[in-house]
């Protein structure tokens, strides 16, 4: 498969964005609340992406097909939003970085039933190994916590992992701009819920502020989800592309230090070699194709 016809150049897009995410993330929480940041967040992007969909004259969605957008935008846009920023009110960020880590399994196990998609012995155990590097990564400095809050992140991870499946089928008879667009123009939509708030800590926010939203708007969301639904569209198994959410715990490691001079520690260096050693395993590991 030549490298522009592969889905992992998109996949890796989409990771480098969403973990660029939570630097830029932590320089707006102070400013904006949870909810009205995804708001302003998602609202950019699909402001930027209505400017792409006018340009290229992007086709309406079927009228059958509206549903599945729209359960794309409340489970990937909307529900996960509010599970994980409530969930992750009560629990330890490494806590939570362990559960959302779980979403590839769940993916792999979902895509299992829904699509038959088949995963070979030695890429579930890829799988295991790639989560027993985030844990090592999240964990070995730090004290896992348990409270009431893991419900809601659990719930978090599963409505992701329904998002990628919404996706994968999404881009069967959609282009990934098309799938990705449609489904954040939904999850905009009721968004639009936290919009008053929003938009009056829009006015007292200082300017640099509405630089680190256009970054979060435009690369973490808009690019980034269109990436995302691209690579669904290549890959053969919804598995292989969301196989790729094991890098961000170390990709975020990585920005941090470049970004604001965190220098990576034991668990950082360990848990990327085990994780780096899953994705390897992994691709390795894949069953062949069958002959066309």
């Amino acid at each position: 498969m030549k490298w522009r016809d592969s889905y992992h150049p998109y996949a890796m897009t989409t990771i480098f964005f969403w973990s660029l995410a939570y630097v830029f993330t932590r320089l707006t929480s102070q400013v904006f609340s949870p909810s009205e940041l995804g708001f302003l967040r998602y609202i950019i992007a699909s402001a930027a992406l209505a400017v792409v969909a006018l340009i290229t004259r992007m086709p309406l969605p079927r009228r059958a097909d509206l549903g599945w957008f729209a359960a794309a935008g409340f489970t990937g846009f909307f529900l996960y939003m509010i599970a994980f920023n409530q969930g992750m009110l009560t629990l330890s960020s490494a806590t939570g970085s362990v559960i959302i880590a779980t979403v590839p399994m769940l993916t792999a196990l979902m895509a299992r039933f829904v699509y038959g998609e088949r995963l070979a012995p030695l890429q579930w155990l890829a799988i295991l190994v790639e989560f027993c590097g985030v844990a090592v990564l999240t964990l070995l400095n730090g004290v896992f916590s348990v409270n009431g809050g893991i419900l809601l992140l659990m719930a978090a991870a599963v409505v992701l992992a329904i998002y990628n499946l919404l996706q994968r089928r999404l881009t069967r008879t959609y282009t990934a701009l098309q799938a990705s667009t449609y489904s954040i123009f939904f999850g905009t939509a009721m968004l639009a819920v936290f919009a008053p708030k929003a938009l009056q800590q829009a006015a007292a926010a200082p300017p640099e502020q509405f630089l680190y939203l256009a970054v979060l708007g435009i690369g973490s969301s808009a690019i980034a989800y269109v990436c995302w639904a691209k690579a669904f569209e290549k890959a053969r198994q919804t598995s292989q592309v969301s196989n790729y959410m094991f890098l961000t715990p170390l990709l975020t490691s990585v920005i941090g230090f470049v970004v604001s001079g965190e220098v990576p520690d034991r668990a950082t260096l360990l848990g990327g070699l085990v994780i780096f050693a899953g994705l390897g395993l992994f691709h390795w590991g894949k069953p062949k194709a069958p002959a066309e």
